[in-house]
């Protein structure tokens, strides 16, 4: 895997951590993406999240492939970083192993909903998925995040 991916380039632990990551997935069973697109939607009606915007997560991010890891070490479908699927797993009070499909869907999903309510607006909560919610409440959303936040609105109007 590459140590860079869309002008970042990561440290060699994380990618490191990425490639081992990448490896078990692709060693293990994972639910087809019509699989995972069904379970995206199903997480998110059981935890009271717009199913349609799940979607348009899920898409985003992965195009529903749950063996996809960035150079980042995001993880999963929901494209999920270990220490945001430790907060995850703390929203949901259980650990969350980000490798299992459908703990990797409870993540994502959680981590939309905490956004949602501790955000202004939706587009601010959109925003804090892709670019962290202290980075866009500190320095307000970058032209790439702008971009991503259009894209999700966008995919969110395909689901529906």
């Amino acid at each position: 895997m590459p140590s860079s991916f869309l002008g970042f380039t990561y440290p060699a632990a994380v990618v490191s951590s990425a490639n081992e990551n990448k490896a078990l997935l692709n060693a293990s069973p994972v639910p087809s993406r019509a699989e995972m697109r069904a379970i995206v939607a199903d997480t998110a009606r059981q935890m009271g999240v717009d199913p349609t915007l799940a979607l348009a997560f899920a898409h985003q991010e992965s195009g529903f492939n749950q063996r996809a890891v960035s150079p980042a070490n995001a993880i999963g479908t929901m494209q999920v970083i270990p220490s945001s699927g430790q907060w995850a797993s703390d929203l949901v009070g259980r650990k969350l192993n980000l490798l299992d499909p459908y703990d990797n869907a409870t993540a994502g999903v959680a981590i939309i909903k905490r956004l949602i309510a501790t955000s202004k607006d939706l587009d601010t909560a959109i925003a804090g998925y892709y670019q962290g919610q202290y980075s866009v409440s500190k320095y307000g959303m970058y032209d790439d995040t702008k971009a991503y936040v259009a894209a999700i609105k966008a995919h969110q109007k395909n689901f529906g």
